[in-house]
């Protein structure tokens, strides 16, 4: 049975990212998968840091969430033009990953959604894409950027596009069942 973890949120009460990434972690536990989502809005991870010579709890749990995933999806709002502070921070603290063997993202694959007050949502797609490829992950090819956002999803987090919801459900049953080529 497959692990996957959805690492996304915001700072904001109404999370539309947050919201998305639910979404899609229901799609991957409908195909059988574990799924556990690290909500970085209610974490307390404090900037990136390499002088720390402790690691704060909540950064452990987020190291030791990936390191034990077979998957991730990754879910950030867009912020002028590309990912959220709160999740690249958060994303920073993968070195710690550098020491692993296999290293970082090695073998994993890492579906992406953005979410997007108007129309610009790949652009934080594009940016998760790099930094996928950094951290030496996959990224599955199916992409979920969400454009206006805030009319998408009501103040509970209900999808209000039926499309949207199916994309992102999608995704994440795609991402339970995709496998990578193993590099060692």
């Amino acid at each position: 049975m497959k692990k996957i973890i959805g690492i996304g949120g915001s700072l904001s009460d109404f999370s539309t990212s947050k919201y998305a990434l639910e979404y899609a972690l229901k799609g991957a536990q409908k195909t059988g998968a574990v799924v556990e989502l690290i909500d970085l809005g209610k974490m307390i991870i404090p900037m990136h840091d390499t002088r720390l010579e402790m690691i704060p709890d909540d950064v452990k749990l987020l190291c030791d969430a990936v390191r034990s995933a077979d998957a991730l999806i990754w879910s950030t709002p867009l912020y002028h033009g590309s990912i959220s502070g709160l999740f690249k921070n958060a994303i920073d603290w993968l070195q710690l990953l550098a020491e692993d063997e296999p290293k970082y993202l090695t073998n994993k694959v890492v579906g992406l959604i953005c979410t997007a007050g108007g129309v610009q949502g790949m652009q934080g797609i594009n940016s998760m894409e790099y930094i996928v490829r950094a951290l030496r992950g996959w990224t599955f090819p199916m992409v979920v950027p969400v454009s206006n956002a805030w009319k998408t999803f009501d103040m509970n987090g209900v999808c209000e596009d039926e499309k949207v919801a199916q994309q992102l459900e999608l995704l994440g049953k795609s991402v339970a069942n995709a496998s990578v080529p193993v590099v060692s």
